[in-house]
């Protein structure tokens, strides 16, 4: 038995192993190019262009990080990703659990028809209703604006919110809704004050998600602004000319574009593991 037991231990040390190995190869693939970019956005202008191109700079240099602002309004693009993700949002969560906590505690048959069109409306497309949203918002005279990203964004990312509140409010026992009326709450005040707070992990999941669309987006930042509202995955972009590559500056851009949204993920990382497994089980 003894002998048989330590086939077993060694059996399950090297399915640990390997396990260990698969998922550190996966890990290198996801970052292996990620590595390459922070390390480039590190390297001279000149080297950063070389052929064959070099891994580990031989010279770290700041000179790229400085390129970027010298050559594009690069702070002002950053500044306009950061108010349209951040507006839009606030606004998708909002509503979003708004129609999910409705659709929670008021279920009906047209209800849920309702609900299903509107997740079927998450499932469209982007770039099928690129040129509808277009007509829309030059009809509003809203090109090149805040506004106009905000309000795309906005109404992008509310059924994805819908989707993934409607499975938190569905876990919250309806006597916390019962018990806070009784205690002189309004519907609304409930929602407030006694739902939101406990469905926070729920929150943070999609407000991650939703930042990061927005944060990411490229078609409707280049169709919908030229000037005044271009965000920064549009201004990233021209770093690459027809006549010119400033790979240096570009990395540089990158590599800054990304800290945001990984600084929001590890002050956030908590809810949403504690967020997405939730989500997943309902009782």
């Amino acid at each position: 038995m003894a002998n048989k037991a330590g086939v077993k231990l060694n059996s399950k040390q090297i399915w640990q192993l390997f396990i260990f190995l698969v998922t550190c190869m996966l890990a290198l693939l996801f970052l292996g190019p990620y590595v390459y970019l922070l390390l480039t956005s590190f390297k001279p202008s000149a080297e950063a262009v070389s052929s064959p191109p070099t891994l580990w700079p031989k010279q770290f240099s700041l000179e790229n990080y400085y390129g970027m602002f010298k050559y594009l309004p690069i702070g002002k693009y950053f500044l306009n990703s950061l108010l349209t993700a951040t507006v839009s949002m606030g606004l998708s969560v909002f509503i979003g659990s708004l129609a999910a906590y409705g659709f929670s505690r008021f279920s009906s048959k047209v209800s849920n028809i309702f609900l299903l069109i509107t997740l079927g409306i998450r499932m469209v497309p982007m770039i099928s209703v690129a040129i509808p949203m277009y007509i829309i918002i030059n009809n509003m005279g809203l090109i090149d604006t805040p506004l106009a990203l905000i309000f795309v964004y906005t109404s992008i990312n509310i059924p994805f919110a819908i989707w993934m509140m409607i499975g938190f409010f569905d876990g919250i026992p309806k006597e916390f809704d019962e018990a806070a009326r009784v205690d002189g709450c309004s519907r609304l005040g409930a929602f407030l004050r006694i739902i939101l707070p406990v469905s926070l992990p729920g929150l943070a999941t999609t407000a991650i998600f939703t930042f990061m669309l927005a944060w990411n987006d490229f078609l409707f930042a280049l169709l919908l602004t030229s000037t005044n509202s271009k965000t920064a995955t549009v201004g990233i972009s021209e770093f690459l000319t027809a006549y010119n590559l400033d790979l240096g500056p570009m990395t540089a851009a990158a590599i800054t574009f990304s800290l945001p949204v990984m600084i929001f993920s590890f002050l956030v990382q908590r809810y949403i593991v504690s967020g997405m497994t939730l989500g997943a089980v309902k009782e």
